[in-house]
């Protein structure tokens, strides 16, 4: 059975919703534009606690799989000591791609909120939904736009920045 995407409109950032949360995974992207990074941050909330917070470290590490979620996720199963993050949320300010979406269902993440759709890698409903297909042993609840425009700017600040100092 393939769940619905929920769409999410407002700013509503009370303490403890889904706009509180992703401000803090809009400080880690943040992080990772000031290390040169691509701004994508993430954070791992088990009941109303943080477990690990991450932004993009591709560059940074020499790794191409240094992927905020990829990092918050590890960071969280080292935390809990268990590699399966069963009741935990994955805030993310950018559609996971298919090798972090592959990370998310083994870790059995149980919801899975994001900011801004990707386009041209996106996994949770852009290109593919591998968190609700059928086909897997494993479906999460999404959530997809919370704070989106904040996170679109980042992105697009970042990118407009590195092109005009010629690198990229």
């Amino acid at each position: 059975m393939v769940l619905a995407m929920i769409p999410v409109v407002g700013n509503d950032a009370k303490w403890g919703s889904d706009s509180y949360w992703m401000g803090e995974a809009l400080a880690q992207a943040r992080m990772a534009s000031a290390i040169e990074e691509v701004p994508v941050g993430a954070i791992v909330v088990s009941a109303v606690e943080v477990i690990s917070r991450a932004c993009n470290r591709n560059r940074t590490d020499n790794d191409p799989c240094a992927h905020a979620e990829i990092l918050a996720l590890r960071q969280a199963a080292q935390q809990i000591g268990n590699y399966r993050l069963t009741d935990t949320t994955l805030f993310v300010t950018l559609e996971p791609c298919f090798m972090c979406a592959g990370a998310i269902i083994h870790a059995r993440v149980k919801r899975v909120v994001f900011a801004a759709y990707d386009h041209r890698a996106g996994a949770v409903g852009s290109l593919a939904n591998i968190l609700q297909t059928p086909m897997l042993n494993h479906a999460c609840e999404v959530t997809a736009g919370v704070r989106e425009e904040e996170s679109v700017a980042l992105l697009q600040s970042y990118f407009q920045q590195r092109r005009a100092g010629g690198l990229l």
